[in-house]
């Protein structure tokens, strides 16, 4: 049966995946955002669903001082007797941790804070029930290195010390381990060659889960370091039997703007299918890389047409899942009423410094969008009001209404790196209410408003700009929010098209 990659789009990096019976939950990472660590479901493995977040109390979830691009680190998601428990490492407050639950759609735990080092960890039930954590670390001489021990992972609190059981498999930075029992072999599977345009996954096996391991003859088992094309930094893969027998990867992946090496909309989750060879080893996708276009012997009711658009008319109790904060929410500066959001503005604005703006915001899930917000209100002197293509603190551009010396103008806001300019501003006959919107393509995000009925394009700015290659060291991708800077507003509808 064929189907479409990536099956989560967007900014939705380091997925890993489990089953219960005939459902499918997968996770990714989060970083400095809030709530933390989605949760999709799935019952074929490619309509995906988001259902929850692991991470919801400011007290599981502490981001205060986190810089862009630090915070939640790769989480993995496992399934064991009746529980549910994920993994992960917030780098900026505490390190390595687990927590849990039995009701999926409900609360998790507080953390149980795990005193083993590194990043990426993972959960390993053996027959007996040992569960075993495992992470990257540093040995003795700082190079990096696969470490593990047994663990409580309802506590988090180790039952054995530490070992290094492998230096993974020649690739710089290895990664992201898991280990998988089949046939009395212990898998163990890593990223390597960091998650950029050199990213690739390895395996390496043993009849001891503390080694030696041999390395798999046809390592990388996925990787598109080598091969030009509009895929790109596969790798951070999890590997998932389905009820049939059959095997899946999911993993990252990128889509470059075009021919260049630049992506913006952040590392996404891709499906491939997984064969095992005569030998042991797996087989992924195509000879070791993925298409957009795959088949495979999917699981679960037929595909359906799968949808990204989003439309918010703020008439729940709650938020939608799908909005995100810029580290914990100060949850006074949002009120919702039926029909309407009321965005209450502070000091911190989007370019604050490790800062708490007030904006809710969704991921871009692909180049050619068009996102619209429908604000009313009054307009106080100096603030600013409106929508955003945000990267981070420091990579973004927004498009808003203020009030300069009495009178309303629509502007545009550009922020790259630490250059931030007015580039354009023009009055606007503001009567309480202004419709304003983003149309993106490949290369340029174009800003527009509403003036007596016609839409009037104010400004555009360069895709190119907001990339993570030219942000540095970032990991994750562009969102599209509603802010306020200063004063308040209402938010009457927000939709978001794929065009």
């Amino acid at each position: 049966m064929k189907y479409k990659n990536p099956i989560i789009p967007g900014f939705n990096p380091d997925p890993s995946i489990c089953r219960v019976g005939e459902d499918f939950y997968l996770v990714t990472s989060t970083f400095e955002f809030f709530p933390g660590v989605p949760i999709y479901h799935s019952k074929n493995l490619v309509n995906w669903e988001l259902i929850n977040y692991c991470l919801t109390k400011d007290s599981q979830l502490p981001l205060e001082g986190t810089n862009a691009s630090d915070g939640i680190y790769a989480p993995t998601i496992r399934y064991h007797d009746g529980e549910f428990f994920m993994t992960t490492t917030n780098v900026s407050n505490g390190g390595n941790f687990i927590v849990h639950t039995k009701d999926i759609y409900g609360e998790w735990s507080e953390p149980g804070y795990v005193d083993q080092g590194g990043i990426d960890p993972s959960l390993f039930w053996d027959d007996d029930g040992t569960c075993y954590f495992v992470s990257n670390g540093l040995d003795e001489n700082e190079r990096v290195s696969i470490h593990l021990c047994q663990v409580d992972p309802f506590t988090g609190k180790k039952q054995t010390q530490t070992k290094l059981i492998s230096y993974g498999c020649g690739g710089r930075y290895p990664e992201a381990p898991h280990i998988y029992k089949k046939n009395g072999y212990y898998y163990l599977m890593l990223a390597e060659g960091g998650t950029e345009y050199g990213h690739m996954e390895t395996i390496q096996r043993s009849k001891n889960i503390y080694g030696p391991y041999e390395k798999c003859p046809h390592n990388p088992i996925l990787t598109h370091r080598d091969t030009p094309g509009p895929i790109q930094a596969t790798g951070h893969a999890d590997l998932v039997e389905d009820q049939n027998g059959s095997w899946w990867l999911v993993c990252l992946a990128i889509r470059p703007i075009k021919n260049m090496q630049l992506h913006h909309i952040g590392r996404e989750s891709f499906l491939a299918p997984v064969i095992w060879d005569k030998d042991g080893w797996p087989v992924v996708g195509n000879s070791g890389t993925i298409d957009f276009e795959m088949e495979g012997p999917l699981p679960g009711p037929t595909p359906l047409p799968v949808s990204h658009d989003f439309f918010d008319s703020f008439d729940k109790n709650t938020l939608d899942l799908n909005w995100s904060f810029v580290r914990n929410p100060r949850r006074e500066n949002y009120l919702l009423e039926k029909g309407r959001i009321i965005l209450k503005g502070g000091k911190d604005t989007l370019s604050t410094p490790l800062g708490h703006p007030t904006m809710i915001a969704v991921r871009q899930p692909e180049f050619d969008i068009e996102a619209t917000v429908e604000l009313e209100g009054e307009i106080k002197e100096g603030q600013a009001s409106g929508l955003s293509a945000f990267y981070s603190s420091d990579y973004h551009y927004d498009i808003f209404i203020t009030r300069d010396r009495g009178e309303y103008k629509v502007c545009l806001r550009k922020r790259v790196a630490d250059i931030e300019v007015i580039t354009k501003s023009q009055p606007i006959d503001y009567n309480g209410s202004a419709k304003l919107k983003i149309i993106a393509n490949e290369d340029w995000y174009l800003f527009l408003y509403e003036s007596n009925g016609e839409l009037i394009e104010l400004e555009k700015g360069a895709v190119s700009l907001l990339a993570t290659e030219v942000n540095g060291r970032s990991f994750t991708g562009t969102f599209l929010g509603i802010f306020s800077e200063q004063g308040d507003i209402c938010a009457k509808g927000f939709s978001l098209k794929v065009l």
